[in-house]
């Protein structure tokens, strides 16, 4: 993959980052940069997944620190890897923090996020602990929960979530669905081929020959 920055400079661009918003200290540099390269492999997998403007340049994934919704990816995967692989919970808390400071985004360091997602414009939007398919988009002032006893989404592949939907508590969305902006979906289960719109008790869905993994990643779906 290619990279706007060198690793070795990336590294010392989100250390300074992380100190200009958190200055309780210096950013142990060598733990950081472990993280970043286990963050850049997974980005490159995610990135060769999107065949998009601005994430492929000659048949290549591409990753620019000033582009911000690849930024807050790197963000996402850096906290998640920094805790789930080195135990470096501080420094994953930090990278979780920057990317809420940042970005407005807050995807936890725990949640587990599919191989390939992409985030555009993903103001506001929080994602907690849920079954995310491979090929997920999350647009701006999305939530994905719990309820209040606990209970989790279940979101198949090709799931496209529109600015300031909700996916909450007992909830299965099957694959290839696309929840349109400010529905909400709360203890309730749609199939796969579905466009997904209003609010309880009256969320509806109708069926769509529209193709997520197709129309959105440009990866030749199957719709």
């Amino acid at each position: 993959m290619r990279t706007s920055l060198p690793p070795a400079e990336l590294a010392e661009y989100v250390a300074r980052q992380m100190e200009v918003f958190f200055p309780d200290g210096p950013v142990d540099r060598p733990r950081l940069r472990r993280g970043l390269d286990l963050a850049l492999d997974r980005l490159a997998t995610c990135f060769a997944g999107i065949d998009l403007k601005y994430y492929r340049r000659d048949g290549e994934p591409v990753y620019d620190h000033l582009h911000t919704d690849q930024h807050a990816a790197l963000l996402y995967l850096l906290s998640h890897l920094l805790h789930r692989e080195l135990g470096e919970t501080a420094l994953a808390t930090k990278a979780y923090a920057l990317n809420k400071a940042l970005h407005g985004l807050d995807a936890f360091y725990e949640i587990e996020l599919p191989p390939v997602f992409l985030f555009s414009h993903p103001l506001g939007s929080v994602l907690g602990r849920s079954r995310y398919g491979n090929y997920l988009v999350i647009y701006h002032q999305v939530t994905v929960g719990y309820d209040l006893d606990g209970n989790a989404p279940e979101l198949g592949e090709g799931v496209v979530l529109f600015g300031g939907s909700r996916v909450i508590g007992r909830s299965r969305l099957g694959d290839n669905t696309w929840v349109t902006p400010g529905a909400i979906v709360m203890d309730q289960e749609f199939p796969g081929d579905s466009v997904i719109f209003g609010v309880p008790p009256a969320t509806q869905r109708r069926p769509t020959k529209r193709d997520v993994v197709r129309d959105v990643f440009g990866r030749g779906g199957g719709g």
